[in-house]
């Protein structure tokens, strides 16, 4: 039997203030001021959800808020982040709005309205299930996701290891599909050093660094396998100094998204190996894989058709899809804790002028989560298990 914490036209209302208010408190990864605000914004707004809230460090930018609802079950962690990739001041361009059924402003689609919807679930989950099947609920919205959430890894994966499931909050998919595979992402630049000369004069002296960094772009490009999903896009360049001396230094930064963790190392071995067509240049490359990808295991699905058993309860179905970017759940799946992601808002425009999310799908979106929350607890979903091979894609 399913179990539907339910979720009040009060929770509603109170869900859809809370968008509003983080929305209002603009905050860019690379402001620690504004995301500070913003925090404090989030930490009273869960401790009104009943949460116990406290703050992890980070040195560098804001610290993240982790938050904690009481249950003798299974740990499920939650994960957001605060941050987002609108400087302070956009909110004049793109104002808080309710037009159409949809609410707009900065921020509001990735991923504030997804830890609102995530505080009236847990609150929900508190109100409705008894303590001894009622999973311990932790929160962790962190202030870096935007730019590689170089300062909660650790944390994240900390607390994922001894989670049962992890649900990740980041928007969903057109029509409200959630995310059962991500991509992982990597960055790296190809540095190219030559020989500068006059290139009028004496060319036959130089030796170019952006000639044989455009080779090299065309070596890159055919590293490109979409069958296998695995992509290496060069999306900047830069070199010389004048169009009249052969180059000394050019280089390029290229995007790697692979779809499973040995491509990764595919593509890195890829890049390291190479080799300058010009003697007299020199290649030098550095970079990482800043995220393994997340892909869709047995634990993965797991909690999926638990997930869409609770839809279906509702009188709805669920959806599910795949996407190139990567989120921190990208972490979580790859230490083979059971993770589901996209289970934010129903909206459109991430990063875009046109950012919104549908306000009637808010409520119901708790909902969806409270009733998978209250599914683990039932079913005693297991925690942390070996990723094993992939499942290939269904989707």
């Amino acid at each position: 039997m399913i179990r539907l914490p339910p979720i009040s036209e009060r929770d509603h209302a109170w869900l859809l203030e809370v968008v509003s208010a983080l929305v209002a408190r603009e905050s860019p990864s690379n402001d620690p001021l504004a995301l500070e605000a913003c925090a404090a914004e989030l930490v009273g707004r869960l401790a009104a959800a009943g949460a116990r809230v406290s703050r992890l460090r980070a040195d560098g930018t804001a610290a993240h808020v982790l938050a904690e609802w009481p249950g003798d079950g299974p740990r499920v962690l939650f994960l957001g982040h605060f941050d987002t990739v609108w400087p302070v001041g956009q909110i004049a361009r793109m104002p808080i709005a309710e037009r159409d059924g949809r609410l707009f402003g900065p921020g509001a689609f990735d991923m504030k309205a997804g830890l609102a919807i995530a505080a009236v679930a847990a609150k929900a989950v508190c109100d409705a299930v008894p303590g001894a099947n009622r999973p311990r609920i932790v929160l962790l919205a962190t202030s870096d996701e935007e730019v590689g959430s170089a300062t909660s890894r650790a944390h994240i994966e900390r607390l994922a290891r001894d989670s049962a499931a992890v649900l990740v909050f980041e928007p969903a998919l057109a029509g409200g599909a959630v995310k059962t595979s991500r991509k992982g992402v990597g960055e790296f630049e190809v540095r190219a050093t030559g020989i500068a000369s006059h290139a009028g004069a004496h060319p036959e002296a130089g030796a170019s660094a952006i000639h044989e960094l455009a080779r090299q772009i065309v070596a890159i490009e055919a590293l490109n396998d979409p069958v296998r999903g695995l992509s290496l896009n060069v999306g900047v360049i830069e070199g010389g100094t004048r169009s009249n001396v052969v180059a000394e230094q050019a280089t390029a930064r290229v995007d790697v998204r692979v779809r499973r963790a040995e491509d990764a190392l595919r593509a890195e071995a890829a890049l390291r190996a190479l080799r300058p067509a010009n003697p007299s240049v020199s290649l030098a490359v550095s970079g990482r894989m800043n995220r393994p990808p997340m892909e869709r295991t047995a634990g993965v699905v797991r909690l999926y058709e638990l997930a869409r058993g609770v839809a279906r309860a509702m009188g709805r179905d669920l959806a599910e899809g795949a996407t190139g970017g990567a989120s921190d759940g990208n972490f979580t799946a790859a230490l083979g804790v059971p993770t589901l992601d996209g289970l934010g808002a129903v909206g459109d425009g991430p990063h875009a002028l046109h950012e919104h999310v549908v306000i009637k799908e808010l409520g119901p979106r708790a909902a969806l989560v409270a009733g998978l929350v209250a599914a683990i607890g039932d079913n005693g979903l297991a925690g942390p298990t070996d990723p094993g091979p992939r499942t290939e894609d269904r989707l």
